[in-house]
C-alpha cells in the first residue's frame, strides 16, 4: 500500500491511500475539463475512439462507483485519487444514480478554481455517467451511460437508484433514452453474461448501442490490466459492427486501480 497526500496550497488537502503502488502522473496540462462540455457527446465519442489498452486505469476510467450505489469511496476521494493518478477523462457510473456525480462534480469544480488560482495546473475531465439495468435477449445485462444530460425527463426514470420494469427494462428503451438525452450508450463487461458476447453484441448493435467495453479485467487481477482472450473478443465483434470501445476498472473498493 501506498499513502500519497496531496499537498497544494491548502486546496481541500486530503490523504489517499491506493491499494497498488503506482507512479503518479502529471497531470497534462493540455487538457482541461473547463475547456470542454463534458455534456458533449462527439468529443466524448472521439476520446473513446482514441482508447487503447494501455488508456486504462492511469489515462482513462470509465467504469468507477462510489457510496451512492455499492461502491465504498465517497466521491471526494474518488476524484483526489484521479487528481494524484493522472488521469485526463473519467465518468462515475453508480448503478441507476448519478448522485455520486454530483457531489464529485462539485468538489472537483473547488479543486479547480483553487488549483488554477495557485498553480494554473489543469484538472481532469469527469464526465457525466450511470449503470442502468436492461433486458437483452432475454437476459439481464448493464448499459453504460455517457455524457448526457442528467436533467433529461426520459432519464429520469432511470436515476432512481433500482432498476426499472415494463417497457422501459428493454435495451431498445434504454439506449433510446440514452439518446434522446444527448448520450451514448456502451454494452458493459460483454464476457460477464449467460449467453456470448457473439450473441450480445450484434443484437446491441441492431439496437442501436454505440460502444462496447473491451478493456475490461474479468478475472481481477492486481495489478489492474484488461484480460487478453476476452479482449480480444469483444474488440473483434466492436469492429465488426463499427462499435467504439471503452475501458474502465469497475472499481467498487477502495482504489481507482482495482475493481475490488
Amino acid at each position: 500500500m501506498e499513502t500519497i497526500t496531496d499537498k497544494h496550497h491548502g486546496c481541500g488537502v486530503m490523504t489517499v491511500e491506493l491499494m497498488n503502488t503506482v507512479t503518479v502522473n502529471t497531470v497534462n496540462t493540455e487538457i482541461a475539463q473547463a475547456d470542454v462540455d463534458v455534456n458533449n457527446a462527439s468529443v466524448l465519442r472521439s476520446i473513446f475512439e482514441a482508447i487503447s489498452p494501455e488508456s486504462c486505469p492511469q489515462y482513462a476510467n470509465f467504469h468507477m462507483h462510489t457510496m451512492h450505489s455499492d461502491g465504498n469511496l465517497t466521491p471526494e476521494v474518488l476524484i483526489q485519487q484521479a487528481i494524484q493518478i493522472g488521469l485526463h477523462d473519467l465518468a462515475i457510473t453508480d448503478h441507476h444514480s448519478v448522485a455520486g456525480y454530483r457531489h464529485a462534480k462539485q468538489y472537483l469544480e473547488q479543486e479547480m478554481s483553487c488549483r488554477q488560482a495557485n498553480d494554473g495546473s489543469a484538472m481532469p475531465r469527469l464526465w457525466v455517467g450511470a449503470e442502468v439495468n436492461a433486458q437483452l435477449l432475454d437476459l439481464d445485462v448493464h448499459i453504460l451511460c455517457y455524457g448526457f444530460d442528467p436533467d433529461a425527463d426520459v432519464m429520469q426514470p432511470y436515476l432512481q437508484g433500482e432498476a426499472v420494469t415494463g417497457d422501459r427494462y428493454t435495451a431498445a428503451s434504454v439506449i433510446a433514452a440514452i439518446h434522446n438525452a444527448g448520450g451514448l450508450a456502451v454494452l458493459a463487461h460483454p464476457n460477464r453474461y449467460r449467453r456470448s458476447p457473439t450473441d450480445l453484441i450484434p443484437e446491441a448493435s441492431r439496437l442501436g448501442i454505440d460502444g462496447v467495453e473491451s478493456y475490461y479485467a474479468y478475472d481481477n487481477p492486481s495489478p489492474w490490466r484488461p484480460s487478453p482472450k476476452q479482449t480480444a473478443l469483444v474488440y473483434q465483434l466492436g469492429e465488426e459492427h463499427g462499435l467504439f470501445h471503452t475501458c474502465g476498472t469497475d472499481t467498487h473498493g477502495l482504489s481507482l486501480l482495482t475493481r475490488l
